[in-house]
């Protein structure tokens, strides 16, 4: 990969390249890949904002970033080599003629524009009419949308619209950034490199599938903004039905951006649609109240500063989520999602069906079912738990839970785990989709979380109270208690 990098020279345009995403996971992910000598010494960084700035205080910006965000000390010749890569364009998103100053600037026949839409999506249309305007919209061109894209599927659309007016879906890249972590896309080696799992990965061997992604974090001053989002838009419809797409799916032909696209597409139209109609078997909502994270006192929701006491938005979502296909009929997908939780923690566990006969029932009266538990953060890895003997002398056979631990840290010890918005900048400059989500994908995962939205609304239940620092309402435990199951903690 790194000598295609090597030939592939790019202007990587990052629009919003003052804000915080910026500053924050891409200006450090740019510098990370620098120092792996992954990005083209003919390569540019042009970062684009409204404000005066000669690109001297635009390179003591991206220093000042870096020296903030990286966790190990700036190597002055890999600085020196990214500084020299770095150039600023004062534009006014709002002021089409702006544009032109990129057309001075930018060629196409020499290097790829890659444009990195860091911006809030009610610009992306705009951005996308400025570079058209600029001569910069046709092939090669390739822009980078982060999220989110709209808040239902009517918004989505017309975002996605003001995009495609002038973008081809093959020069669109939208960005989840959990495809881009490692143990995310350890998943397609874990099912399909592997004979042992590859043939026990349906309704015959699995008994049901946990998904898990807990935050300790509140809403971090930003209560407005995820006020108007809630848990259900700002993780399940993008972060979590994209991972459990990744475990459904059926094998791709080919380990291609569409034929892998394809497949998660198919497990998303198979959603079991939730609605008015099952929305109190399937799902729970619920608010943090004040409480304690790791031994702090923190305030609830409703009294965090600029709060609504009124509000109703949830800050957990626990999902029982039903797959209708022949591989997963019966196998229900347990999701949880929460800011204020107990402890910081994003796994998938994937939970098979017991023995049917027990031969060790002396000394063990139900013998507890094998687990595949992934861990995505923040101590990648892989572990199973299986039975064993406890060693010693005697008649009857005692037999203990013991895991079989893959730490990717303690595995991989001079490999360095890569952050997941390094490898999205590297795949959109060398021009693969995979790790990218086409649009009908975001429009069927919109289809059916407005469903389950909507059927809040008509209900017009409040979400249930929780403390900060627990692992969510008592209803999130009833919810899986009442098919004789426990969320794994």
């Amino acid at each position: 990969m790194a000598a295609t990098a090597q030939n592939s020279a790019s202007d990587l345009i990052l629009f919003g390249t003052k804000g915080d995403l910026a500053r924050r996971k891409l200006l450090p992910a740019l510098y990370q890949l620098e120092k792996a000598d992954l990005l083209c010494p003919q390569s540019r960084v042009i970062g684009v904002a409204r404000d005066e700035l000669s690109t001297t205080a635009y390179t003591e910006l991206v220093l000042e970033s870096l020296k903030r965000f990286l966790k190990q000390p700036i190597e002055n010749q890999v600085w020196q080599r990214l500084q020299a890569k770095l150039i600023y364009v004062k534009i006014d998103l709002s002021q089409l003629e702006d544009f032109q100053a990129l057309a001075s600037i930018v060629d196409s026949t020499k290097r790829v524009p890659v444009c990195y839409f860091a911006t809030p999506p009610a610009l992306f249309g705009n951005i996308s009419k400025g570079l058209a305007k600029a001569g910069l919209a046709a092939m090669p061109t390739r822009v980078v949308l982060e999220k989110p894209i709209g808040h239902d599927l009517a918004s989505s659309n017309i975002i996605n619209d003001q995009v495609a007016e002038f973008f081809t879906e093959a020069q669109i890249y939208r960005i989840d950034h959990y495809l881009g972590k490692e143990t995310v896309l350890n998943l397609l080696a874990l099912r399909f490199a592997n004979a042992i799992f590859a043939g026990n990965w349906d309704h015959n061997s699995i008994d049901h599938v946990q998904i898990t992604v807990a935050e300790e974090v509140g809403v971090e001053g930003r209560w407005s903004y995820y006020d108007d989002a809630g848990q259900m838009r700002d993780m399940v419809q993008n972060h979590l039905l994209q991972v459990l797409s990744l475990i459904a799916m059926e094998p791709p032909a080919r380990l291609d951006a569409d034929s892998i696209r394809d497949e998660k597409l198919k497990v998303l139209k198979a959603l079991r649609t939730i609605d008015i109609n099952n929305i109190q078997e399937k799902t729970v909502r619920g608010q943090y109240a004040n409480g304690f994270v790791a031994g702090k006192s923190v305030p609830g929701y409703l009294e965090e500063e600029g709060a609504k006491a009124n509000s109703r938005t949830e800050t957990f979502i626990a999902l029982k989520v039903d797959i209708d296909n022949w591989r997963w009929a019966g196998v229900p997908f347990y999701l949880r999602t929460g800011k204020r939780m107990a402890s910081k923690l994003s796994e998938v566990v994937i939970c098979f069906k017991p023995q049917p006969h027990n031969i060790f029932h002396a000394t063990y009266k139900n013998l507890p079912s094998n687990k595949l538990i992934i861990r995505l953060q923040p101590d990648e890895g892989v572990e199973i738990q299986v039975l064993n003997k406890i060693p010693g002398l005697g008649e009857t056979m005692r037999l203990q839970e013991t895991k079989l631990d893959l730490s990717f840290d303690e595995t991989f010890k001079s490999q360095r785990i890569a952050d997941a918005y390094e490898r999205l900048l590297l795949e959109a400059m060398l021009g693969n989709q995979y790790l990218f989500v086409r649009r009908d994908e975001v429009e069927h995962a919109w289809k059916w979380v407005d469903s389950i939205i909507s059927a809040w609304h008509i209900s017009n239940e409040p979400p249930k109270s929780y403390p900060a620092g627990s692992w969510g309402p008592v209803a999130a435990i009833s919810m899986m208690a009442r098919d004789n199951r426990n969320w794994e903690e």
